[in-house]
């Protein structure tokens, strides 16, 4: 919640110079946003790259159809999820967002002291390729070494953003805004903030109740019991921020809901990396208000969203379980947004400051999603006698 406190801050101080600071301040304000703007583009690709990697040569050797039945679980209720928040939201914001539509003054603009590109190593699309490559014949040859360079690296971009990007993201912002208020476009965006972040949450509590009352009917429990064991490990997402530090949380609630040990044990650390219905459901739904909000932006098709739903799902894994990082899930996305939706720079900014003002919530929800999961595997398991695979 402290992030989310900067953040605000980062906010309400662009407003403010944008609105009263002398044009070497402001001009001083978007020379930080440029440069951070950069070293945020530059890291993308490696993000992408080393968490994807990462988590697919983690994946446990010997599981079987249990592991596979998880992930299909997992994936399924992220991309589920994704798209009914798309249609909601593409049907809802209109309404709510009409007449906001962020028009830039025209005439000269300010510019910072120094305007540089720090060209990426390679796109968000090669930066796949090469994960799924090397996660998976890491994970088939149980490559330990290349698996231990990977986790080594990944922890070196996870330095990164635990203790430079995540911690300049407020000035970043703080641009962002600085330059919306010189182009007399910030009260506009700002309506529809509350809005949307609204929309959000009662979409998080939608899909929890559709999870559990599914799931309830399946297993022949309570939908309402099954809940109430699992608020623990919501209100510990909501205070942490990381579905990673709530692993012992929920798999106390896990096994509270009758879960046996072995499938707690499997599914609760691996569904902390894999299920992302809840950052989804957010990512989605405050995409959507950025292209409406967006005049160079035009809201796509359920067929190309879908593209973008499906590849959300893939490029987020293991971001959200990173410790030290919370916003794990937009700063995966922010290529997707870029190369497949055609984000700019301002609306790219715009996405980060969304989403963080409500990354705990969209966490929890992940981590009350990841119950049902649980209860799905293990009544797999008892139905076809199997154990699931030990964690190593």
């Amino acid at each position: 919640m402290n992030l989310v406190l900067k953040l605000i801050a980062g906010i309400v101080a662009g407003m403010l110079i944008g609105l009263y600071a002398p044009d070497f301040i402001v001009q001083l304000v978007f020379t930080a946003q440029t440069l951070i703007g950069q070293l945020i583009k530059f890291t993308i690709p490696l993000i992408i790259l080393f968490y994807i990697a990462s988590g697919i040569a983690s994946l446990p050797q010997g599981s079987g159809g249990l592991l596979g039945k998880t992930v299909g679980l997992a994936y399924g209720s992220t991309i589920i999820a994704g798209l009914l928040a798309f249609i909601v939201a593409s049907n809802v914001l209109p309404g709510l967002t009409a007449g906001n539509l962020i028009e830039a003054a025209e005439g000269e603009k300010l510019k910072g002291f120094i305007d540089i590109t720090i060209t990426p190593l390679f796109d968000v699309m090669t930066a796949l390729a090469i994960a799924f490559i090397f996660g998976i014949g890491i994970s088939a040859t149980n490559a330990t070494s290349l698996r231990t360079t990977l986790e080594e690296a990944k922890n070196v971009i996870e330095l990164l953003l635990s203790k430079v990007i995540i911690p300049a993201l407020p000035f970043y912002i703080a641009g962002v805004f600085a330059e919306m208020t010189v182009d007399g476009t910030v009260f506009s965006t700002l309506k529809t903030f509350g809005v949307v972040l609204v929309l959000a949450l009662v979409m998080h509590w939608v899909w929890i109740s559709i999870l559990y009352v599914s799931t309830g009917a399946a297993v022949g429990k309570s939908p309402a019991y099954l809940l109430k064991n699992m608020m623990p490990a919501y209100f510990t997402a909501l205070g942490t921020m990381s579905s990673a530090a709530t692993i012992p949380v929920s798999l106390r609630a896990n096994k509270a809901n009758e879960v046996s040990d072995s499938v707690a044990n499997f599914t609760v650390p691996l569904c902390a990396s894999i299920h992302l219905s809840g950052s989804t459901i957010t990512i989605v739904t405050c995409a959507t208000a950025v292209m409406l909000l967006s005049p160079e932006l035009a809201v796509p098709g359920i067929g190309a969203m879908m593209g973008f739903i499906l590849m959300l799902g893939v490029t987020m894994i293991a971001a959200p379980g990173a410790p030290g990082a919370p916003g794990g899930a937009v700063m995966s996305a922010l290529g997707l947004l870029a190369s497949m939706l055609g984000f700019t720079d301002a609306a790219l900014a715009l996405m980060i400051a969304l989403y963080m003002a409500q990354d705990s919530f969209g966490t929890a929800c992940n981590v009350t999603g990841d119950g049902a999961i649980a209860l799905w595997v293990d009544k797999f398991a008892g139905e076809e006698g199997l154990a699931a695979p030990e964690q190593s």
